[in-house]
């Protein structure tokens, strides 16, 4: 007997990710309902060969649902969420509205899948910003190793993080620019075609912006609290796929070399760092795939035991989707065991 399972946002990137993963994985589900708007009701989604009609979220009682995947923004999270773990449904969700409830326990599977108990206290687990999911990844074996004491992070991200309507300006924009059309910012405060922009979300009093915020949040809140994490977010006129330079200070010795073998051993991970023209992974390499990639690992010499790496993910699959079912598969084998 498997489980009945909800998407919410079923229409958006991130949703429909959600229900190619659930098919790949070949998710125990006997039962999947597309959920959207109203503005989306009788739209049609694809599970694997089959094509579910999206249903009103706003129609929905969530009654003898298992499990509910949420992606459709945080105004619609702080609203649905808790109605649907009232019905029995455990939520898990990717908008930033309950990451940092400490009643609401924040989860990379691979990092801190202990922490998944917790979610009784709510019935809501969250998943981690996009950035944050592929960091921590890549820095959970080499804490455990040698404790990290510092990072400093700079991300590249694409314009699917900021959904569909800022993929469609990346592409409108280079259009425009190939015919000397007019380039006008909509989504972004600033042309993002054949650019970069220093700024993903809005900005707060000290300076930084909430995704900068979140990835030191975040990171603390997965880790350890003991790490000081420094970012600057960037948007870059990339469809999919993030891409981060990660510069770490540890408390105790970690050379490149050693580095490289735990990050082969690690859940999650894929090493490619060969130190020639080409031996690095690219955000256009990574799409489509589940794995996190490290590569152009080295040495720091400019600080004690310091070590820079550069991490590329999928930004719609393991900063998103597939960490969302990941959960839901680590659920299941831990504290729901319904599905044969």
């Amino acid at each position: 007997m498997g489980y009945r399972v909800a998407i919410v946002g079923a229409t958006g990137n991130v949703g429909r990710e959600m229900l190619n993963i659930l098919d790949e994985r070949q998710f125990p589900a006997d039962e999947v309902v597309a959920l959207a708007s109203r503005r989306s009701v009788g739209r049609e989604v694809s599970l694997g060969d089959r094509t579910l009609k999206v249903k009103a979220l706003e129609d929905y009682d969530f009654k003898g649902i298992d499990i509910a995947l949420f992606s459709a923004g945080a105004a619609a999270s702080k609203e649905w969420a808790p109605r649907a773990a009232a019905a029995g449904a455990v939520v898990i969700d990717n908008s930033s509205y309950f990451r940092m409830f400490e009643d609401v326990p924040l989860i990379v599977p691979e990092c801190n899948a202990d922490a998944i108990a917790g979610y009784t206290r709510r019935g809501i687990i969250a998943n981690p910003n996009c950035s944050t999911a592929q960091l921590v990844v890549a820095l959970k074996p080499l804490h455990d190793v040698a404790r990290i004491k510092r990072v400093v992070v700079a991300t590249y991200q694409s314009t699917s993080g900021a959904g569909n309507e800022a993929m469609n300006e990346l592409f409108n924009q280079t259009k425009a620019i190939y015919v000397n059309d007019p380039v006008e910012p909509q989504k972004f405060t600033k042309q993002i075609a054949f650019n970069v922009i220093p700024h993903i979300d809005a900005f707060m009093e000290d300076g930084y912006t909430k995704e900068e915020w979140k990835m030191m949040a975040e990171t603390k809140k997965i880790l350890d609290p003991k790490i000081k994490l420094t970012a600057t977010c960037v948007r870059v006129p990339v469809f999919v796929g993030h891409a981060e330079a990660v510069n770490i200070e540890f408390e105790t010795p970690l050379d490149a070399d050693q580095a490289r073998e735990i990050l082969r051993q690690a859940p999650g991970v894929m090493v490619v760092d060969k130190r020639e023209a080409g031996g690095y992974v690219t955000p256009v390499e990574c799409v489509g795939d589940y794995a996190t990639f490290v590569s152009r690992i080295r040495d720091d010499a400019t600080v004690e035991n310091g070590l820079s790496l550069w991490v590329v993910s999928d930004n719609l699959r393991k900063g998103a989707a597939l960490n969302a079912i990941q959960i839901a598969e680590l659920l299941g084998r831990r504290h729901l065991k319904k599905a044969a």
